[in-house]
């Protein structure tokens, strides 16, 4: 079964199931999960039960896919992601996002938890994502193209659509939190990086870095889907904090920060 029949037969599924219309989709990421609680008139698909969808291991994504309505927009929310580092092909990894562009979505918004590297930044804040950096040594392009699905060579000089950034700019304001964006690097993990290799990425421009999220965004460009991005930074980067990094500091961050960012998306994603 090619890739066009296995994405026919998820979101086949996913209809049968009582999901009709979806305008836009959200991926949550580390301890981020409680957002999709605040969606109305839920649907919720445990991804082990949607065909060609695979398991959550990682502590603090719950693996679920739930739909509902939010201001009256139709939203279809990921609530957790698997990862490459889990040992999962790329192309596995960005399938549940290829799904959701099947669902017919037309934006996508998509959520991490990060170490922050430019020192502006600090563990709580909330990063828009202005661009990013592929350090994961993959794309999920690679091997045989399917027009059916997208464009051989799909243009990435803006893969963070403005006017979405705009809109979540205009939110933070609002919500009295400070705007910061900045460009956000991919390692596959799932090691954290060592202080070399930080003090390379902030060379090269980047302001946090983390172990998702840049695949999934390639695959929903390719696909014509508009992107947005948050990042939580949930610590500092390796040799900017004292500290050993531990998972832990990941979930205690989100955790903490939570009701800020689930304001924040009830604010802003009725506007996109």
């Amino acid at each position: 079964m090619n890739i066009y029949e296995q994405l026919t037969e998820a979101v086949t599924f996913i209809k049968n199931c009582g999901v009709v219309a979806a305008e836009v989709g959200v991926v949550l990421g580390s301890g981020l999960g409680e957002f999709a609680e605040s969606l109305e008139e839920k649907t919720v698909i445990p991804y082990e039960d949607i065909p060609h969808f695979k398991k959550v291991r990682v502590k603090g994504h719950a693996g679920q896919l739930v739909a509902g309505r939010l201001g009256g927009k139709p939203v279809v929310v990921m609530r957790g992601r698997y990862h490459y580092y889990e040992g999962y092909d790329i192309a596995e990894v960005v399938f549940p996002i290829r799904t959701l562009c099947g669902l017919g979505i037309s934006k996508l918004l998509l959520t991490n938890a990060a170490g922050g590297i430019n020192p502006d930044l600090q563990p709580g804040d909330l990063m828009i994502i202005r661009d990013h950096i592929n350090m994961m040594g993959v794309n999920p392009l690679r091997g045989e193209n399917d027009e059916r699905i997208g464009a051989r060579f799909p243009d990435m000089s803006g893969v963070y659509e403005k006017n979405l950034s705009n809109i979540i700019a205009r939110g933070m304001q609002d919500s009295g939190l400070a705007v910061k964006q900045g460009v956000y690097a991919a390692l596959s993990g799932p090691s954290y990086e060592t202080p070399a290799e930080i003090k390379m990425l902030a060379v090269l421009g980047a302001d946090a870095v983390g172990m998702s999220t840049v695949p999934e965004a390639i695959a929903a460009r390719h696909m014509g889907v508009t992107v947005a991005g948050i990042s939580c930074i949930s610590n500092l980067a390796a040799g900017i904090s004292k500290n050993k990094l531990d998972h832990k500091d990941v979930t205690e961050t989100t955790g903490r920060i939570k009701n800020r960012f689930i304001s924040l998306l009830s604010k802003t994603i009725p506007l996109f």
